[in-house]
């Protein structure tokens, strides 16, 4: 094992604690050539795609990578902003918000960043500035509410690699979901009435989540009950019926069943059965993307309006939403218990270090 750099080390360094948020990821352009590496890295991950690895390397390579890239790149461009990536651009703000909220309750020294799991900023490099940075503790918060293998557990694996490459390790924690949380909840339900506040109830809402493969329920998967349950906590918090509601899968790929019911098929069939208005919440988005911006609110609009329906509302992702940032804030401080103090005395600690450094050197520390 060869391990990773460390980075200089003097006693009576002060020490941080690191919050990484972490998503999906984002090529760094809407264009094919921007496409090709990111779509390769994504699907190349035995977690995204569990079918028997050559098997899928001559599919991956042979054909997919050759057509899809121009196919998604098209896709991108329409929801592509002057900033850049909706998905990244939010993140960003995302973790700026949080630092600024955590500043308010937190004395103590720390840091938050953000990283993709696919493409930049990377986990690794990440982690990296983080332990540089001074950072002896990091608590990993991923953007996804409900936990999935393909989701969740992928971006612990890239950080454990990175970890288990790592000689002087900061202490880890992660968490595994937050589908239930009252704060979450709550920003969901916050988000939706604002619409609703602007042009009124739908009658039916559709609550969209990100599809996986039917077989991973099958394998022990929660993230189609922890959907669920998000979904029910949700229309309990708004006061829903069972018919005013319905939860949905999307983004399927591939020949294989996906969790159903499926989120097009089903804004076709509303349309048809002649329900006049729908709205459509990704409440397992916690920023806006291609899913939502395209698949969502470009393509789910056309196929409900060409099957008869009459009005149909996208509700943006939480994205900087107040009550979001709140949530997010509280959801962190849930588990960063002893890790972090609102009563942290900076003269105290500095003096503390210093006689710590002093007893160090006496005892024949280099520096």
């Amino acid at each position: 094992m060869s391990y990773l750099k460390e980075p200089e080390y003097t006693h009576g360094q002060q020490a941080r604690t690191g919050i990484l948020l972490v998503n999906l990821g984002t090529p760094e352009a809407p264009t094919a050539q921007a496409l090709r590496p990111y779509l390769k890295e994504f699907l190349s991950d035995p977690r995204v795609v569990e079918i028997p690895r050559a098997l899928w390397w001559l599919i991956l390579n042979g054909i997919i990578l050759n057509t899809r890239p121009k196919k998604s790149a098209g896709k991108y461009a329409a929801i592509w902003t002057a900033d850049g990536s909706p998905l990244k651009v939010h993140t960003e703000k995302q973790a700026k918000l949080l630092k600024g909220w955590l500043g308010e309750k937190i004395a103590s020294p720390f840091m938050v960043e953000y990283a993709m799991r696919y493409g930049n900023p990377s986990i690794p490099d990440t982690l990296a500035k983080m332990k540089a940075a001074g950072c002896d503790r990091i608590l990993l918060l991923p953007a996804y509410p409900q936990y999935a293998a393909s989701s969740t557990a992928t971006a612990f694996d890239m950080a454990f690699d990175w970890f288990r490459k790592t000689r002087n390790q900061p202490a880890l924690r992660t968490l595994k979901h937050y589908h239930d949380h009252p704060a979450y909840i709550h920003a969901l339900a916050a988000n939706i009435r604002d619409t609703w506040q602007m042009h009124g109830r739908p009658d039916v809402l559709v609550m969209s989540f990100h599809g996986v493969p039917r077989y991973t329920l099958d394998k022990g998967d929660p993230y189609h009950c922890e959907c669920h349950k998000t979904g029910r906590l949700l229309a309990e918090a708004l006061g829903l019926e069972p018919k005013q509601y319905r939860i949905t899968f999307q983004s399927r790929f591939g020949r294989a069943e996906w969790l159903q019911p499926y989120t097009d098929k089903t804004l076709t069939e509303l349309g048809r059965e002649g329900v006049g208005r729908v709205d459509v919440v990704a409440p397992g988005f916690t920023a806006d993307c291609l899913e939502t911006l395209e698949e969502l609110a470009m393509e789910g609009r056309a196929s409900f309006l060409a099957a008869g329906g009459k009005a149909f509302h996208y509700i943006p992702a939480l994205n900087e939403h107040p009550q979001w940032i709140d949530a997010l804030g509280q959801i962190a401080l849930d588990n960063l218990g002893g890790w972090v103090s609102g009563s942290w005395d900076r003269d105290a600690d500095e003096q503390a270090r210093q006689t710590g450094k002093r007893l160090a050197l006496n005892l024949g520390a280099q520096r």
